[in-house]
């Protein structure tokens, strides 16, 4: 199996600016993340940024860079952007993976590539967890899914889902939650180059701007996307200062 990896890292994220360059045991998370990749069996490991600052960062460590624009509505029109500069084919395999993301498993990243490799009816493959607190799944900031036999996802909603009519009545909610009934989405896409490439051409569809989900694009447009339990617990990312914190707790390093 050949993929390529590619890490989205802006710098002007609106919870928190300079997330990328974010110190974290004494270097930027971004070089955090660009390790984890480098374990995995990705052929190449790019960062793609609009920012010089985490271009120097980046170089300094001998990474390899991409500079994109800055304007793009969505990490998967920036994913397109890097398909293009590298002139990958059609049949392709690029792998997102987030540049806040300091902890990633490198088997989960094997584990989604490899799943798009192995089903070529489908133009996205991500991974799931389990949700097991009612305080999860009644999350908005938690992103969940629900799919078929098939690993044939059916949809994506910040809203809770599956309803459970009987068990959620008079506003019950239970925990912990029977396992297996919800699931978590975890925000690491394998892509076919030719989907990314129709995907750019599409407009934002109406639920992927009533979600503000990207994926709800395609799916919009009739891609399947492949949906499969994480083979390996994947630690929550760096939205907020409060996770940066935790972080830092983790893997030690400036206040």
């Amino acid at each position: 199996m050949s993929f390529r990896i590619v890490i989205p890292a802006r710098f002007g994220a609106s919870r928190l600016p300079g997330k990328p360059l974010a110190d974290i045991g004494g270097k930027p998370m971004v070089l955090h993340v660009r390790e984890r990749c480098l374990d995995s069996g990705a052929d190449e490991v790019w960062v793609a940024t609009d920012d010089e600052r985490v271009a120097e960062a980046v170089r300094a460590q001998g990474g390899d860079v991409l500079m994109t624009r800055a304007d793009h509505p969505s990490g998967t029109d920036r994913l397109q952007e890097v398909a293009a500069q590298l002139r990958l084919t059609d049949d392709d395999i690029l792998v997102n993976v987030q540049g806040d993301e300091p902890l990633i498993p490198p088997a989960v990243i094997d584990q989604v590539a490899a799943n798009l490799a192995a089903h070529p009816g489908f133009g996205i493959a991500t991974l799931c967890e389990p949700i097991t607190t009612s305080e999860d799944l009644f999350n908005p900031n938690i992103v969940k899914t629900v799919f078929d036999v098939h690993g044939r996802a059916l949809y994506f909603s910040r809203a809770p889902m599956p309803w459970h009519r009987d068990g959620f009545a008079g506003g019950d909610q239970p925990d912990p939650l029977p396992a297996g009934q919800w699931w978590r989405h975890i925000g690491i896409y394998a892509y076919r180059v030719s989907l990314l490439n129709r995907y750019v051409g599409w407009e934002p569809a109406p639920l992927e701007r009533i979600e503000s989900l990207e994926q709800l694009r395609a799916m919009y447009h009739g891609v399947p996307v492949h949906v499969q339990p994480a083979c390996e617990d994947v630690p929550g990312g760096v939205d907020t200062q409060a996770d940066l914190e935790r972080m830092r707790a983790l893997l030690g390093g400036a206040a």
